[in-house]
Parts: structure tokens; C-alpha cells; sequence
């Protein structure tokens, strides 16, 4: 069979910190935020995730909380799951995101994406003054400018930029990151061919949320088939949301209410756009196996509840080392269906 091994990147596991959650509930406060990034790296968690809204699905600000989770803990990668840049003008989000690289280090992923299609999305764009149509091409040359500046000024490299939506000078003026280059840039997209090329060529780790594990399958395959044409490396990961109980019948009410108050929008309307699991922690496990084996290398884990705390220590005990135990050999073949 001719396979594509992809061991060579070891398995990680994410959490997923409940800013939104929080604010569903009323409370922006971030002690318990901390508590939680804490409690997170105790339990063997790999990384801590924060997602990103204003007015759509508001919470706090991804990049000052993770500066603030980075600084709490030691160990644990902190990253956007997923960051918006346009809702930033680009040399104040290339500032922030140096900013933050300067307190996680090396500990710091991006996950970036275009805008939640979804009509709150675009009134989110309207409220400041960023175009909704055209945002994907934007989100790129966003990434480019990013990279420039990051770069600006070292062995030749260029102090200025020239795009379609942005201009900019004196780049080389802007603190510098403090990982050469700046940090891993994620693109949180679909399965369209695209997405994937541009994932392949962009970007350092595609990030979707697919309900279907078949397409997932074929979808990374592709990718790693473009990335090795590019001679790239792309990190194929999972976002994907868990809602833990003994009663799989409890769980999918938990789950529902937390899609109605997150989305407003109902568990069936969403699980065709997103992946969703719920019931004991061994079915969750299996679940998310089912990517594993596909070659997902980076899971992303949305606990899909308004009390999130109670199933994090579970999550660790059980699905943890039952997903991991797949990680090390796990090989998927280019001709599988």
C-alpha cells in the first residue's frame, strides 16, 4: 500500500478555555479563566485555546487573555482557535500578536480564520468597518504583511509592503517577535480545493472542524499531498466540540442547550457545518480516534457545555490517554476511500 506515515509529528491535545461560555453566563471576570489554563496544564493537557468575537459571539479578547494563561502556567501551548485579523487593523494585530509571543515564547500557535459565515458574522465586519465581501482574499494578504513585518529588516528583507487591500512602510520600526518569523499561522477553513491549497501554501497547520472523518481522511491526504510539492509541512489539526456524560441522553441536552445559547441555532442545524460528540468519555474517545487514524495530529477539544470545569477533569483521566494511545502508530494510507 502506498502510505503516508504521520507519526513523524506527535500527537497533541488541546482545551479549549470557555471565554464565550463565560459571557453567556454574564461574567467576564478572569480569574477563574486563569484557574482554568492552570488547572489545564495540571492535567496533562498540550495546549489552551482561545476563540475570538466582538459582537457576534462576544467574549474577551483572545490575545490579552492567552498573554495573561501564558504568563499563569509554564508548559502549556497557548493559541487562537480561531482569531478573525480583519476585525484588527494588521499592524495592530502584528503588534499584539508580538506582544503576546514575548510572554508565551515559543508556546504560542495562531489559528486564523476569514469570518463565520453566518449573518451576525457580517454585521460583526459592518460594526468596524471591514468589508465582509472578499474577506478571504483579505485574511491572506492580512498573513502576508504579518510575515513581512516580522521578518522586516533582517539579512535584506524587505521594510515595506505592496498589497491589493494594504500598504505599509517603516515596517522595520515594530517590536519583533520573539520566535524569528513570528508563530505557526493555522488556516481554520473547510475542505474546499481552495481551502486546502491554500492551507498547503500558506499557512502551517489547517485547522476545520468536519463532522465527516471521511472527508477529513481525503482532505489531509491532499494536503500533505500539496504541502510535499511545495516542499512544506503543514500540521493537519481538529476543532471539535465534546460534551461528556454516562447518559449519552443527557449529554445530547446538554449539548443542545449549549448550541442554542452559543449560535442560537439548534444541535441539528450546526451538526452539519461542525463536529460534534457526546455521551461517555470512552465514546467521545473513540470518536475523535476516528480522526486520529484519518491523521489528524493536533486536536483542538470544545468542552459543549455552559459548565465546563466539571467534565475537564474527566476528559483528562479518560479521553486523554485513550486518544493518545492511537497517536504513536498510527499510519494512514493515500488510497484509502
Amino acid at each position: 500500500m502506498n502510505g503516508l506515515t504521520v507519526n513523524a509529528e506527535a500527537l497533541r491535545i488541546g482545551i479549549q478555555l470557555p471565554t464565550r461560555e463565560q459571557a453567556i453566563k454574564g461574567s467576564y471576570a478572569a480569574r477563574p479563566l486563569l484557574d482554568f489554563a492552570r488547572q489545564a496544564e495540571a492535567l496533562g493537557f498540550d495546549s489552551l485555546w482561545a476563540g475570538d468575537s466582538l459582537t457576534a459571539r462576544p467574549r474577551l479578547d483572545p490575545l490579552i487573555v492567552l498573554s495573561a494563561a501564558a504568563a499563569a502556567t509554564r508548559r502549556i501551548t497557548v493559541g487562537t482557535a480561531a482569531l478573525t485579523p480583519a476585525l484588527r487593523h494588521p499592524l495592530i494585530g502584528a503588534n499584539m500578536i508580538t506582544s503576546l509571543s514575548h510572554v508565551a515564547a515559543d508556546r504560542l500557535i495562531l489559528g486564523l480564520g476569514s469570518g463565520f459565515p453566518l449573518a451576525e458574522t457580517e454585521e460583526e465586519f459592518a460594526s468596524v468597518g471591514a468589508p465582509f465581501q472578499g474577506r478571504v482574499g483579505r485574511l491572506d494578504e492580512i498573513t502576508a504583511l504579518w510575515r513581512t513585518a516580522w521578518r522586516s529588516g533582517e539579512d535584506g528583507e524587505p521594510t515595506g509592503f505592496e498589497g491589493k487591500f494594504w500598504q505599509a512602510e517603516h515596517l522595520d520600526r515594530l517590536p519583533v517577535p520573539a520566535v524569528p518569523g513570528g508563530p505557526p499561522l493555522w488556516l481554520a477553513g473547510s475542505d474546499t480545493p481552495k481551502v486546502l491549497a491554500r492551507a498547503a501554501t500558506r499557512y502551517d497547520g489547517w485547522l476545520p472542524f468536519l463532522p465527516d472523518v471521511d472527508a477529513y481522511a481525503r482532505a489531509r491526504r491532499r494536503i500533505a499531498e500539496l504541502a510535499a510539492e511545495a516542499g512544506r509541512t503543514v500540521t493537519p489539526a481538529l476543532y471539535a466540540t465534546v460534551t461528556v456524560n454516562s447518559s449519552e441522553s443527557a449529554a445530547k441536552a446538554e449539548l443542545e442547550h449549549y448550541i442554542s445559547h452559543y449560535y442560537g441555532r439548534s444541535l441539528e442545524q450546526m451538526s452539519g457545518i461542525q463536529a460534534y460528540a457526546w455521551g461517555s468519555a470512552e465514546k467521545c474517545a473513540e470518536w475523535l480516534g476516528g480522526y486520529v487514524r484519518a491523521g489528524a495530529r493536533h486536536l483542538v477539544v470544545r468542552i459543549g457545555s455552559l459548565e465546563s470545569e466539571p467534565q475537564l477533569k474527566e476528559i483528562a483521566e479518560v479521553l486523554l490517554p485513550a486518544v493518545r494511545a492511537l497517536g504513536p502508530s498510527t499510519t494512514v494510507g493515500s488510497n484509502q476511500p
